[in-house]
């Protein structure tokens, strides 16, 4: 990292620090519903999961999941949320316990304190998050961003490709205006031209370039992974891993038939997301595939994020991701 950069840490993101108020808001419940004894409206277990716009919601829409479940006795419930972090500010105060995220907000949540665990992750994908400008911008690279306006998500993957992109350009923290906004108020001022340039993620990326003609800048090819990380509670985990094992194999099952049955996939989504058939086809054509359970190797990615972090002063102090790990792991 260049010395410039690094001295100019403090300013980053000018309220950089602020991307933690998110969990530390909120107090840390004391009690899981998927601790011993819990029960949903029917008896049994309960799965009250968190998802995005995303793989979780075909899942939601397919009815398999419930289906083999049922077995189990475990009752299933669902939410969906605009980005990761307000999931994790869910998984924090008790109210889900299973959600879909990307890279960036765990490392926020964990050190804030909050009872996350990794359970499983996809393939890395990083070109299905980008930089985007309005199609007549002059802006072709990051580094004209100097004295501009970016909107993105706070504590989102995005944050961390913002990180990236400011190092790979040589520019100091100070030198772009972050905004942060969720995807559909982002969308907004993206529209009225607020911002200059947005960062965001599929789908809502493969959608502005559909529907906005909005021009691709940069993606984190060469970047960033861009996982999507599958996560639990602490005190879940301990006591319904045969149930987010089940989870896990069926996410795995509806991504490899994602794969091969692309066209149907694409309808399939657009119905279930609201969005443009054009754009689902776009987001499947630069998706990679694979659901499976968490490994050392991307605990150590995600370490090397929370470090990055860290020297920014982005957090108040190291996380040992590791310690995030499902008890399977060892």
């Amino acid at each position: 990292m260049s010395a410039h950069f690094s001295a100019a840490r403090r300013r980053l993101l000018t309220t950089g620090a602020a991307a933690l108020a998110y969990a530390a808001a909120a107090p840390i419940a004391s009690a899981q519903s998927g601790a011993p004894g819990a029960a949903g409206a029917t008896g049994g277990r309960v799965l009250r999961i968190g998802n995005q716009k995303g793989l979780l919601t075909l899942l939601k829409g397919r009815g398999t999941l419930e289906k083999r479940l049922a077995p189990l006795g475990v009752h299933v419930t669902w939410t969906e949320f605009p980005s990761g972090p307000p999931q994790l500010e869910a998984l924090n105060v008790g109210s889900i316990d299973f959600g879909d995220v990307g890279e960036a907000p765990p490392v926020f949540a964990l050190a804030a304190g909050a009872p996350f665990v990794y359970f499983g992750q996809g393939a890395q994908r990083p070109n299905g998050e980008g930089l985007l400008v309005p199609k007549a911008s002059p802006i072709t690279s990051f580094a004209q961003l100097k004295g501009k306006r970016v909107g993105f998500t706070k504590g989102s993957n995005t944050h961390y490709l913002y990180v990236r992109l400011l190092q790979q350009a040589n520019l100091k923290p100070q030198d772009v205006t972050p905004v942060f906004l969720q995807p559909a108020d982002a969308r907004a001022a993206f529209e009225r031209g607020a911002i200059d340039a947005w960062l965001i993620w599929d789908p809502f990326l493969a959608v502005a370039q559909k529907s906005l003609d909005a021009r691709l800048v940069a993606d984190g090819t060469g970047l960033v992974g861009n996982r999507l990380y599958f996560f639990t509670s602490r005190t879940y985990v301990q006591h319904n891993e045969d149930v987010l094992r089940v989870v896990i194999e069926e996410l795995n099952s509806v991504d490899k038939w994602v794969e091969a049955n692309r066209a149907a996939a694409a309808s399939e989504y657009a119905q279930l997301w609201g969005v443009p058939r054009d754009a689902v086809e776009l987001v499947l054509s630069r998706q990679r595939f694979g659901i499976e359970r968490i490994t050392r190797a991307t605990l150590a990615e995600q370490q090397q994020i929370a470090d990055a972090f860290l020297e920014l002063n982005l957090l108040p102090k190291r996380i040992d991701v590791a310690q995030a790990a499902p008890p399977s792991l060892g």
